[in-house]
């Protein structure tokens, strides 16, 4: 009987051959996790791999999220913390290594071959030494599951199968998007943990913490507070109610099941009188840098002041500034944005003129017109605007480059509607001849804000401490940093953050 494989043409049977090859992959690549007892594909990653991966990625992950904040003691506890799980786990003679970064935002990773970092935002926020080992462990479990491995197993058998079917499908006719579409598929889907992943990394955080003594349910109430943060943030920048997009969890599972899975494993773990330590947490991160560090800038109400390059600016009432390494974006009514950096050292110190740099600075991608010299403060300046359009719609931009120095150009880029750019030409431009210089005393006298551990006294209040927070809706954020409800009543004695400056 003459067989399907016998009349294709030699270049597609090896194809077919080596097709089935990568179909039985996952077959030839499957162990069993001693973590999670379940077979996993890591074909493509070996352990050895992953130590060699974390150890290359380390270094630029924390280059990136502002390097490891200068503080030993903190880092040294928040290690003994990390290292008393990692001793729990089903691997214990792993290598493990715990890094606080300097870094506002609440957040945490874990790169393959041990490495778990946790930003000092995240460290403000939990309330006690039991919420940080549920986020240490939740990052261990990552590691322990091997999820990195199978993310770039899973990613390389699909993009060898991309590669596959464009050309069995060029050869059998296809149209030549199939490939390109699947392989975007392939790509959206790889690129996060998956929800079962964030969920096993839930279930092995808590499996670690409860074997380490602590209390299980600190998970639920550590997620209950970032709910609570995220929905503040979103206050902040004035989308209440839209926390659960604005989350750092926004591509994983719902916060809300993430709690509900939390309190059924604490359940189950049946771990009485676990331990907490709020008291040692507290301790831990009094002093801590909270928000801003000054070497990235510092905003205080519309304000940002940058003491190490020495310049200020102020954006209109009702802009909230977010702040990053690389830039400052303020965000206002109806979709403005004001978004502030500065040029590159090549960049600047090859501008000609300021209304050249302008002209050009669309790279021939967009063309800023009408393009006029200014001076602001005594400093070469020009701008220049034009009109983009956007899924939002059409959008007027609006660029300013200031030369600060012969090799230091900041540059701001106005976003606006078109029918809000008369109404904000005079609160923008204000914005525009507030960048200033600083003197060495106003830049000496800058100081960062920081977590402040105190002890209620007899009559005080949420209110009247909330009034000794120097941060944006001090009340609000005294609640949510402390976890309380507005109906809390404070018991003299308790221990309470403070942000002060």
């Amino acid at each position: 009987m003459t067989t399907a494989l016998s009349i294709l043409p030699h270049m597609q049977r090896g194809l077919l051959l080596t097709l089935l090859i990568i179909a039985l992959a996952p077959l030839m690549g499957c162990s069993v996790n001693p973590a999670t007892g379940e077979r996993s594909f890591t074909a493509f990653m070996s352990p050895e791999d992953e130590r060699e991966v974390g150890a290359e990625q380390h270094p630029r992950l924390v280059q990136q999220f502002g390097g490891t904040y200068d503080n030993t003691q903190l880092n040294a506890y928040v290690d003994r913390v990390g290292q008393s799980l990692a001793a729990e786990t089903e691997v214990p003679g792993e290598s493990y290594r715990f890094v606080v970064l300097d870094a506002e935002m609440i957040n945490a990773f874990a790169l393959p071959g041990g490495y778990v970092h946790v930003t000092r935002g995240l460290l403000a926020l939990a309330e006690n030494e039991a919420e940080m080992a549920s986020v240490l462990g939740h990052e261990i479990g990552h590691i322990t599951a091997r999820h990195a491995a199978q993310r770039y197993s899973q990613s390389m058998a699909a993009n060898i199968g991309v590669g596959l079917l464009g050309v069995l499908g060029a050869a059998a006719g296809l149209p030549t998007g199939t490939a390109d579409l699947a392989g975007l598929g392939a790509q959206a889907y790889l690129q996060s943990y998956s929800r079962e992943q964030e969920m096993e990394a839930d279930e092995l955080g808590i499996r670690y913490m409860t074997r380490a003594g602590y209390d299980p349910a600190a998970m639920a109430s550590f997620f209950r507070k970032l709910d609570a943060f995220t929905e503040l943030q979103a206050a902040l920048v004035g989308a209440p109610g839209s926390g659960e997009q604005m989350t750092i969890m926004a591509s994983h599972p719902r916060t809300s099941d993430r709690v509900a899975q939390a309190k059924q494993l604490a359940a189950a773990a049946a771990l009485r009188d676990g331990r907490v330590d709020r008291d040692r947490y507290l301790a831990a991160i009094d002093g801590m840098l909270y928000g801003d560090s000054p070497a990235e800038g510092v905003r205080r109400g519309q304000t940002f002041v940058h003491p190490g390059l020495g310049f200020a600016f102020e954006v209109p009432p009702g802009f909230v500034m977010l702040n990053s390494p690389r830039q400052v974006v303020a965000r206002g009514p109806g979709g403005t944005l004001i978004i502030f950096d500065g040029a590159g050292l090549q960049e600047a110190r090859s501008a000609v003129s300021m209304t050249r740099y302008v002209a050009e600075a669309g790279g021939g991608r967009i063309r800023f017109g009408n393009v006029q010299p200014m001076t602001v403060n005594g400093m070469e300046a020009a701008t220049g605007s034009t009109t983009v359009t956007t899924r939002g719609g059409p959008m007027d931009v609006r660029l300013v480059a200031i030369r600060e120095a012969a090799d230091k150009i900041y540059r701001f880029v106005f976003l606006t509607p078109p029918n809000r750019t008369g109404q904000l030409r005079e609160a923008l431009q204000e914005t525009i001849y507030s960048f200033r210089r600083l003197s060495a005393d106003e830049a000496a006298a800058i100081r960062p804000l920081r977590i402040d551990i105190v002890t209620v006294r007899t009559g005080d209040t949420q209110e009247s401490l909330g009034r000794r927070m120097a941060t944006s809706l001090p009340l609000e954020t005294f609640q949510v940093l402390n976890g309380l409800s507005p109906t809390d009543r404070l018991t003299p004695g308790r221990k309470v953050k403070l942000v002060t400056d």
